[in-house]
């Protein structure tokens, strides 16, 4: 099977607009990330200009919104934004789908404010299938469960936390996870990958770890999923912590690899139950889906404290290695999502990505706590390979 990819940038409706286009034996994929150029304009403006940008990408490739199965909206101040760049969402895309009857994608909305000021960043993943449509069931608790080839997958984002405590809240984030996966006939043993907010990063982390050990114990889980834990505010405001996730059907979960490096330790050593990547064959080709990876050494101990370039290559590095035992490179990469603890790092960062090559794909940047007060910046990643097995048969 030859994969063919494409990556893109374009200027229009004042945003900038970075596309990877995947070809794959199943389906083609679209990975896209788009931000307002002018960040002076009011939120609804900005959000309007985003939503157009988007709308006019599946557009011209005869494309609608329902062909998008994941949505990720990073907001400047969720508690006095929100309302208007949904509003304008409405006014470009229409009112969101009754999750009863109609599809949506599986739609997170997180406080990270976007670097450069603006009031939004948008990512999303775009699936067209080759052949037979698309199969998409909406769950009524709201995820999306769709097939791509001779894969199942269920996503949902946002879960949000309930509980009078941290632990609480986590432990009901996992809880709320197994009802919506239950609707899909899966349970939490099929899921690859999660994305764990927290607003109180520092206060809440050990406690969101405790909680999620609880549970895995709970269930029986030793194949944990890869995942991110980084600071971010909750849109529900009784809410300190929220919950995102992608899982699959049984025949590829068990197909599934952890990834590993010789430059990284297990992240369970410390206390933290994931995965450093997933290697996940499903739906026609492989994804690697790589944990937040931030400057941890082989000890998992943070390297290089106060020396945010140093901790940049660090970072590059152990995404790197992840990728080299995969048999894939940065070039493979589709999207990733770039965080940073200090705002006025940014163009610091921007130079060391270009630099190493870790660029050619959608890279949200973002401010944000990471899990430990001396870390810098965090980065996450998805490549796309061939599926091999298809290849050599």
């Amino acid at each position: 099977m030859d994969q063919k990819s494409q990556h893109q940038v374009t200027e229009s409706n004042g945003c900038a607009l970075t596309l990877r286009r995947v070809a794959g034996p199943a389906a083609v994929e679209y990975f896209v990330a788009c931000r307002p150029l002018d960040p002076t304009r009011s939120p609804s403006e900005q959000a309007e200009a985003v939503y157009q940008s988007l709308q006019g990408m599946l557009e011209e490739r005869g494309l609608g919104f329902e062909s998008i199965v994941s949505e990720a909206v990073y907001l400047r101040d969720a508690a006095g934004e929100l309302e208007p760049i949904r509003e304008a969402r409405r006014r470009v895309l229409g009112s969101p789908p009754d999750a009863a009857r109609e599809p949506r994608p599986a739609t997170l909305e997180i406080e990270q404010p976007p670097l450069g000021g603006a009031a939004l960043e948008l990512s999303a993943h775009v699936v067209v299938p080759v052949g037979d449509a698309l199969a998409l069931h909406p769950l009524a608790s709201g995820g999306l469960r769709f097939t791509m080839g001779d894969g199942v997958f269920v996503g949902a984002g946002g879960i949000q936390g309930k509980g009078e405590t941290a632990y609480d809240q986590a432990l009901s984030l996992f809880s709320g996870a197994e009802k919506l996966l239950a609707e899909a006939n899966l349970d939490f043993g099929n899921v690859v990958r999660t994305w764990i907010h927290l607003r109180e990063m520092e206060r809440d982390y050990d406690a969101l770890n405790r909680a999620r050990r609880d549970f895995f114990a709970s269930r029986g889980i030793t194949a944990v999923p890869a995942s991110t834990g980084i600071g971010g505010g909750p849109v529900a405001p009784e809410s300190d912590l929220c919950l995102s996730f992608v899982a699959v059907d049984a025949a590829s979960r068990r197909r599934c690899q952890p990834m590993s490096t010789p430059t990284l330790n297990e992240a369970p050593q410390y206390g933290a139950d994931f995965a450093r990547g997933m290697r996940v064959p499903s739906g026609g080709r492989v994804a690697l889906l790589i944990s937040g990876t931030a400057s941890v050494d082989e000890a998992g101990a943070t390297a290089h404290v106060g020396d945010f370039e140093a901790q940049v290559d660090r970072m590059l590095l152990n995404v790197a290695t992840l990728l080299e035992g995969q048999g894939a490179t940065f070039s493979d990469l589709v999207s990733a999502v770039t965080y940073v603890k200090r705002p006025e790092d940014a163009d610091c960062l921007r130079g060391k990505l270009g630099a190493a090559g870790y660029e050619g794909f959608p890279n949200v940047l973002v401010a944000s706590p990471i899990c430990r007060p001396e870390l810098l910046c965090e980065t996450e990643a998805i490549a796309i390979l061939p599926d091999s097995t298809l290849r050599d048969a």
